[in-house]
């Protein structure tokens, strides 16, 4: 006697498929929730009165009434706004230091590793012991140091040359800093593009920088912005160096963020204000570009 095939329930399946679905979604909501906490708990903690900080009330209008305390203590609560106020004017120079500092690193950056980048991607060096890998390697490597190892020689560095508390010192030092993860974006967009491009212009009478500049550097462009956002975000988190090499000019947000103390301890609700305006531009720099920096990080990933 032949034993007959079990049937399935047609069903079932789906069923599998509707469960794993729904354990996806639940686990992409519990890191998002993760992720976007912190955000949400320093937005409502600079509406926040003494009391509320202390009693870790979470909900807005229903575990406390918000209040402008944290943003009047810097001058940009809608009273004060249009007023003269010291505190904003020092808010509104930390802001602009952060901007020229940061933004001036990542161009400076997004340039000088670009032009590496296609260096190590289309031709093969040769130095010492060193090839293109090595030499890559190398840059990687500068990631590696903590900055406290750096500290006393940059210290004394900039002493010398006359680069304490301005912001070209900043500039060159966060460009040092955020170099080699711009080589490390690029080369890998332009290992991505092919070679054959370049022999087509060099056929069509086009030098290498002719290449460079209008073929290659137009089809990289999701990767250089990628590289740019990056080396801007971590430059405007930066703390340490600006924290040592900067007294009263220089000064960025990080530093002003972390000077948020007073006699009665750390004034929560003006670190928080201080902190919501300082993840403001990066959280709007990303909401609009991020096709361009997910396209740029994952070029290649496909091969």
């Amino acid at each position: 006697m032949v034993p007959k095939p079990i049937r399935r329930h047609p069903a079932a399946p789906r069923a599998k498929r509707l469960l794993g679905r729904m354990l996806i979604y639940a686990a992409l909501l519990s890191w998002t929730f993760i992720c976007l906490f912190p955000i949400y708990w320093t937005v409502t903690t600079s509406f926040k009165s003494a009391i509320d900080v202390t009693q870790a009330h979470l909900i807005p209008w229903i575990d406390f009434q918000p209040d402008w305390k944290g943003w009047r203590s810097l001058g940009l609560s809608p009273d004060t706004l249009f007023g003269t106020s010291t505190a904003r004017s020092e808010f509104v120079n930390r802001f602009v230091n952060s901007i020229i500092t940061s933004v001036g690193a990542a161009l400076l950056a997004l340039i000088l590793g670009s032009l590496a980048a296609y260096g190590l991607s289309r031709f093969r060096y040769k130095f010492a012991w060193m090839r293109n890998d090595d030499i890559l390697f190398f840059f990687m490597s500068q990631l590696i140091l903590p900055p406290v190892v750096l500290a006393l020689p940059f210290l004394v560095l900039y002493k010398a040359l006359a680069l304490l508390d301005t912001r070209f010192g900043l500039v060159l030092l966060y460009t040092l800093s955020v170099l080699p993860i711009v080589i490390w974006i690029m080369r890998d967009q332009f290992n991505a593009i092919p070679i054959e491009l370049d022999e087509a212009a060099f056929v069509d009478g086009l030098s290498t920088w002719g290449a460079f500049l209008r073929i290659i550097l137009p089809l990289a462009l999701p990767g250089m912005v990628a590289a740019f956002i990056l080396s801007l975000v971590l430059c405007w988190n930066e703390y340490f160096f600006a924290a040592l090499l900067t007294s009263t000019d220089a000064k960025t947000l990080p530093v002003m963020v972390a000077s948020q103390t007073g006699s009665q301890g750390i004034n929560w609700w003006s670190m928080a204000a201080l902190s919501t305006a300082a993840i403001a531009p990066l959280v709007l720099v990303g909401i609009f570009l991020e096709r361009y920096i997910v396209r740029g990080l994952t070029t290649g990933a496909g091969k």
